[in-house]
């Protein structure tokens, strides 16, 4: 987000849409990550594990066609704006987001992996919980998440300095306190330098995140490994670390683009063709790039082999208005991105996406929820907003030519 995106006063601002269009950030993320952290997911108990053990990451890309595969969904940023935040107020200082990723919510835990994108930190039990320009968010947005059934966050993104070390901390500390993982922001030097992992079938799965900017605030004093910063070269040796260290699926998410356009930009489209023309022994560093920030749908386009998903859109967002301060319904508009893993069909191959799908989403500010629009429109073929998002979206995930590489859309 950017100081450039406006708002209505009734909206009072949001919580997760950024300040800065380009701000200069200080400080550069510099800890390369050395160990992976196993962090098994929940949904997972049954893989196996353990170096060496048949259908393990014990050593990377070795996991034989005997192997388990599994399925992966990704979504945009999480922007509850302070009328999303009155609207989960449940009195006595108490909120409740639970409800609004109901709608989402049996998508979302029939997957092997789920991975979301948190904006804003969190603010102390109780409030007060801040807007525009500096955000701070009610904790129970994680009890949300957790509910809805992520297994874990990227939380790399222009806001996530907002309230200093002590936001970021406390953001970190309550995804930890819900069972949340999260990859982009660290508290300690020890964990930037661990890479963010999870057992999804019987890959081992590292998570990385970055963002292009932090709105000018400068990294906590003595803390320049706060937060990932988006530099080509830092991304690619940490995907190579996390690879040496054991992962067979390296997934990226990226904070970045332009806000409002459709089309990814210059940087997007650069930084993405040179992060997925990386190889080491013949093989991509990276296995998929998962994009947020630019607040509405943009393409999914395989590139040098690779599924990059430019924008996911917002997931959680109050009504929006666009760069010109006009009230702009694809604020509300997103996509999953859902993906099929198969074990690799050799020693040293990458694992393979056999599916790919994306499922439009909407959040429905009269109902209070996001909506899984094409469950929705199976219940009500007639209703004329969630057919005009769907087909918003559509167009955008697939204006660069998707469904030539198999794209479909999933329900």
């Amino acid at each position: 987000m950017t100081k450039r995106t406006r708002r209505a006063v009734a909206v009072l601002s949001a919580v997760l849409l950024s300040a800065a269009a380009a701000a200069g950030c200080s400080g550069k993320q510099g800890a390369t990550p050395a160990r992976l952290g196993d962090s098994r997911s929940p949904r997972a108990a049954g893989a196996t594990g353990g170096p060496g053990s048949p259908g393990t990451a014990g050593t990377a890309g070795t996991t034989g066609a005997a192997g388990k595969g599994f399925t992966l969904v990704a979504s945009g940023d999480v922007l509850p704006h302070t009328s999303i935040i009155n609207a989960a107020a449940t009195g006595g200082g108490g909120y409740d987001f639970k409800p609004m990723f109901s709608g989402v919510k049996d998508l979302v835990t029939a997957a092997d992996l789920a991975i979301c994108h948190s904006e804003t930190v969190y603010g102390e039990d109780g409030g007060p919980f801040t807007g525009y320009p500096d955000f701070t968010s009610p904790p129970q947005v994680a009890d949300g998440l957790k509910d809805a059934g992520y297994d874990g966050c990227s939380t790399a993104s222009n806001h996530t300095l907002d309230d200093g070390g002590d936001g970021l901390k406390r953001t970190l500390d309550t995804f930890d306190k819900v069972g949340l993982k999260h990859a982009g922001s660290a508290r300690t030097a020890a964990e930037a330098a661990t890479v963010t992992t999870y057992t999804a079938g019987s890959a081992k799965v590292a998570h990385l995140a970055y963002t292009y900017d932090t709105n000018g605030h400068p990294m906590p004093e003595g803390q320049p490994w706060a937060v990932n910063l988006m530099e080509e070269e830092k991304i690619i040796a940490d995907a190579r670390a996390a690879r040496k260290a054991g992962a067979d699926v390296v997934l990226v998410s990226l904070h970045w683009g332009t806000e409002w356009q459709t089309a990814p930009d210059e940087r997007q489209l650069t930084l993405g063709k040179a992060l997925t023309a990386s190889m080491s022994g013949g093989r991509p560093d990276i296995d998929m790039i998962l994009g947020t920030h630019a607040h509405i749908p943009q393409a999914y386009e395989k590139v040098n082999g690779t599924w990059i998903i430019y924008g996911m859109g917002d997931q959680i967002a109050g009504e929006m208005f666009n760069d010109e301060g006009d009230h702009d319904l694809r604020g509300n508009y997103g996509s999953i991105g859902r993906f099929t893993f198969a074990p690799p069909a050799a020693p040293g191959q990458r694992w393979r996406v056999t599916k790919a799908e994306y499922v439009p989403q909407m959040m429905d500010l009269g109902a209070g929820k996001v909506v899984n629009l094409p469950a929705g429109l199976a219940k009500d073929p007639d209703h004329a907003a969630y057919k005009n998002a769907e087909d918003a979206i559509s167009e955008a995930v697939l204006s660069r030519g998707a469904a030539k590489d198999g794209l479909t859309m999933g329900k």
